[in-house]
């Protein structure tokens, strides 16, 4: 899953949903605080933004005052929120976060708002089939599962962790989770099954890496940000493989940046997809649905 570079798009936090940090080094000899007023202090000299809430996590998630000096060290170096509390909250539910795996951001639950609106009734003679492609922690299938629990899920995603963390949150609702490099990862079965396929690949140019916040930049994996020269690498394969997945009348959505919108939705107008784009200023998010129609003979 990706960004783009140079705005609070890029950085995560469980709610409300952005901040900003810099990542300084501890004073050396410096105490970490154990009081909730000393927690805000170290995080505020630390340029957290959202210092008395990330407090109250802290102080709520140690166990013992040693976990709580641990876990402001970390913080103040740094490390992102999430990864210290092993978890983020995304559309209302907590999401387990492991190392390694792209943290969730606010803006996506548009994804999920978009595909929740498209999917069928409930009551149809079989189970809408999902695909939640390029999944990381699988917050996107969690949150569609919350919200449609009929619906046959599946999530994949190319790196192991993200595959083990999705199975965290996506397999005790009941969805599937395959290990491999975009469609190969999906079960032959559903060729032609899919209903929505919901994506949310990496989409930030690969110049623009370097520019990103520390948070994103030095502790979530290069895979999961870069999305070549001009960060529609993997719109395209996407929308190059996806018409032998999707049903006849099935739908296509891919997060993209505002920035990048005119770029995606061209790649999947090429593709043969009927587009439109879905901004929400209150999440910051944009969102490209592709739809095929029931006359669509696409191989």
């Amino acid at each position: 899953m990706g960004v783009p570079a140079g705005s609070t798009e890029g950085v995560a936090v469980p709610r409300p949903g952005s901040r900003a940090v810099r990542s300084p080094s501890p004073s050396p000899g410096s105490s970490p605080p154990r009081d909730f007023d000393g927690v805000v202090s170290a995080l505020r000299s630390a340029g957290c933004v959202f210092a008395e809430e990330e407090a109250r996590l802290l102080l709520a998630e140690a166990s013992t005052p040693a976990d709580l000096a641990r876990n402001v060290q970390r913080r103040v170096a740094g490390v992102p929120l999430e990864l210290i509390l092993g978890w983020a909250e995304f559309a209302g539910r907590r999401i387990v976060v492991e190392p390694g795996v792209f943290v969730p951001r606010r803006r996506t639950e548009l994804l999920v708002t978009e595909a929740l609106a498209l999917l069928p009734e409930r009551h149809t003679p079989a189970p809408a089939v999902v695909v939640d492609l390029c999944c990381g922690t699988g917050a996107v299938g969690t949150a569609i599962l919350h919200q449609a629990p009929w619906v046959e899920l599946h999530a994949a995603d190319i790196e192991r962790a993200a595959v083990r963390c999705a199975g965290r949150n996506v397999g005790p609702m009941g969805g599937q989770v395959h290990a491999g490099d975009l469609f190969d990862a999906l079960p032959p079965g559903l060729r032609g099954q899919v209903q929505l396929l919901v994506v949310n690949a990496p989409y930030v140019p690969t110049e623009a890496i370097r520019t990103m916040p520390p948070e994103a930049r030095l502790y979530e994996p290069a895979a999961s940000l870069d999305g070549g020269p001009d960060g529609l690498d993997f719109h395209r394969r996407v929308a190059a493989g996806s018409p032998g997945w999707l049903v006849p009348d099935g739908h296509l959505l891919i997060e993209t940046s505002q920035r990048q919108a005119a770029g995606t939705s061209a790649i999947l107008t090429a593709a043969g997809f009927d587009t439109r784009t879905v901004r929400s200023e209150e999440v910051d998010g944009t969102v490209v649905v592709g739809s095929t129609t029931a006359g669509d003979q696409r191989a």
